[in-house]
């Protein structure tokens, strides 16, 4: 069950940075003040998606690596505590106070400072958890690694010219 859980929810978590993200650059990059306004004030009622999400991914995960020393088990494991730190003290904050600034009208430097900060920080969420992805597919054998797949393409042409 675990192994189920686990690749949902992280899935449902990147997905949900990445809506956050895209959402915030392109209403920014229109100009429309009513759209960042609604994109601003609609990010925190999904914020409840996103920590579920995210606990569930972390918890699961932790549980699922058990004390192995594999080395992408443990890549994984280092990045949990930015990520999980990141959303936390950088992304839930941000969020909130985007919707506070934006909910009256405050667009001055506070408002697109915080802005700054909570793109780069989703930024590096969405790169982190897009490793922690890759290595986790890599691990259950559903995506192979670099070096997979040119030992198995020099093995390839080695038997055709044999």
């Amino acid at each position: 069950m675990l192994s189920r859980i686990h690749p949902i929810a992280g899935t449902i978590g990147l997905l949900t940075i990445l809506t956050f993200w895209t959402s915030t650059v392109v209403t920014e990059l229109s100009g429309s003040k009513d759209a960042i306004i609604a994109v601003k004030q609609a990010i925190p009622w999904a914020l409840p998606i996103l920590v579920l999400a995210l606990a569930a991914t972390g918890g699961t995960g932790f549980r699922l690596g058990g004390k192995s020393t594999m080395p992408a088990i443990v890549a994984k494991k280092r990045r949990m505590p930015f990520i999980a730190g990141n959303g936390l003290l950088v992304l839930i904050p941000s969020a909130i106070t985007l919707a506070v600034l934006a909910g009256r009208d405050e667009f001055g430097p506070l408002f697109y400072s915080v802005q700054a900060l909570e793109l780069v920080a989703g930024a590096v969420n969405i790169v982190l958890m897009s490793l922690n992805i890759r290595d986790g597919l890599r691990i259950t054998g559903r995506f192979r690694s670099p070096d997979q797949v040119t030992s198995n393409a020099t093995v390839g042409s080695d038997e055709s010219q044999g």
